[in-house]
């Protein structure tokens, strides 16, 4: 589609009123005329989101390995999930590629006083891969993370180079404990070796980091105060858009402008229901934090998939637990704390229970799943823009171990994953080495080595 100045729109079209910028998503009407369509839309680089949990795995304890409670006992193609804690990812098994049997080793101990501080350095470890300097200080030091690595030289193509979300608070100053500064176990984001990035946990600030920047502080201050939404700010340009968009991107268009009033919609109940007086089950929390796990981790996808959808930002690290946490999920099926609960002492009984919280962390991704699919960009989708780390840098957290950590990618990375893929690695493998092999597949082409890699890995070795 032209415009009377006989020029397609730009893909950076924003719509800005007072303390309010809405960004629009891909629309045919963005694409030059004779251009095709599907090219036009593969111009916007891969989306990249890293996720770590932590605590590790109940089937990486020796005997969860040999019930397949994390990696299915064939490699390849045709491999069985129905005992593992990957289960609920079998409708995405096209997206799905299984990393089984590498080693965060710099989250081991070096020297002695390092013994016992597992998990006050492992989350620095997980998208760095390298061994944190154990410090209270402030001269800390670790690596630069493989998210920033793909910021630092893509990200300055979007409003938002990167973005940072977390679930459980990371509020902590100084030192936490074993001589670690408490910024190893909040930050999996690392801008260089000693500049760990701050991470969201409240919603509304995600939020309008993405939507409610414009305009004066006092007029941002207003339109809260408001109550309304972000949209009615921006409607007469909306409006105005509309007339002139084709029936193809009025739907298109309608349909994102619906999903960012519903995620506004839950975050406006959910600041209404914890200022209400109420017993909150997270008193410590922010009013726009969920007591709910569940409900907090969609709203943060919610957040992301439209950040995506209209190419805000391509980078997002999520950090979906906190080390040590004590948090009980009574949906998994057990009502044991998470850190108790991973120390499982290798009872059967143990190892299940802890299992059933497994289950519930990864069954949280199919949601997310279904809204990048349900994204069209072109003649594509956003999942198969899409590459996701989910992952933790411990393996078996009932004996603090770092080797045979759990490792999946989902998404197609834009043609760089074939999915359907189980990978077993030689013994010893470092993780580093499929962290590498993911940045050149980002087009991070001219790294030689990352954190402790020994060497690429090929990600798609059974395609």
């Amino acid at each position: 589609m032209r415009f009377l100045n006989g020029k397609p729109l730009p893909r950076r079209t924003f719509l800005h009123s007072m303390g309010a910028t809405v960004a629009l998503p891909f629309l045919d009407a963005m694409v030059p005329t004779g251009r095709i369509r599907r090219k036009a839309a593969a111009a916007d680089g891969t989306r990249l989101v890293a996720i770590e949990m932590v605590h590790g795995a109940a089937g990486c304890n020796e005997l969860g390995a040999k019930m397949n409670l994390w990696s299915p006992a064939a490699a390849g193609r045709d491999f069985d999930l129905s005992s593992s804690a990957l289960g609920s990812l079998e409708k995405y098994r096209e997206y799905l590629t299984i990393i089984s049997n590498t080693d965060a080793r710099g989250a081991e101990p070096v020297i002695p006083k390092e013994i016992g501080g597992d998990h006050f350095r492992s989350s620095a470890v997980f998208l760095t891969q390298m061994h944190p300097h154990q410090t209270e200080g402030s001269d800390v030091r670790v690596g630069t993370s493989l998210d920033q690595l793909y910021a630092q030289q893509f990200g300055q193509d979007t409003p938002i180079p990167s973005m940072q979300l977390c679930i459980e608070n990371v509020d902590q100053a100084g030192g936490c404990a074993y001589g670690y500064a408490c910024v190893y176990t909040d930050s999996i984001s690392w801008a260089s070796p000693n500049e760990p990035l701050p991470v969201i946990r409240d919603p509304r600030v995600a939020f309008e980091k993405l939507f409610g920047v414009g305009g004066t502080s006092e007029e941002r201050a207003t339109r809260r105060r408001s109550r309304r939404s972000i949209l009615d700010f921006v409607a007469s340009e909306m409006s105005s858009l509309q007339r002139v968009l084709g029936p193809d991107d009025n739907h298109r268009l309608d349909r994102y402008l619906e999903d960012i009033r519903e995620v506004e919609r839950r975050i406006q109940r959910i600041e209404a229901r914890n200022a209400s007086g109420e017993v909150r089950e997270l008193p410590e929390a922010p009013a726009g934090v969920p007591d709910s796990f569940a409900e907090h981790v969609q709203l943060m996808f919610d957040i992301q998939a439209l950040a995506f959808a209209a190419d805000i930002t391509r980078v997002f690290s999520f950090k979906m637990g906190r080390d040590g946490s004590s948090r009980t999920y009574p949906e998994s099926g057990t009502d044991k704390p998470f850190h108790p609960a991973s120390h499982h002492g290798g009872t059967e009984r143990g190892v299940k229970d802890f299992h059933l919280i497994n289950k519930y962390h990864v069954a949280m991704l199919p949601y997310f799943l279904d809204k990048l699919k349900s994204i069209q960009e072109g003649e594509s989708n956003m999942l198969d823009k899409t590459m996701i780390i989910y992952g933790s840098p411990m393996s078996d957290s009932n004996l603090h171990n770092h080797r045979r950590c759990p490792l999946v990618l989902l998404g197609k990375a834009n043609g760089q994953l074939a999915g359907n893929t189980h990978l077993v690695a030689p013994d010893g493998t470092p993780m580093a080495n499929a962290m590498l092999s993911m940045l050149h597949s980002l087009g991070v082409d001219d790294l030689a080595s990352f954190g402790d890699s020994t060497g690429a890995m090929n990600l798609r070795a059974h395609a």
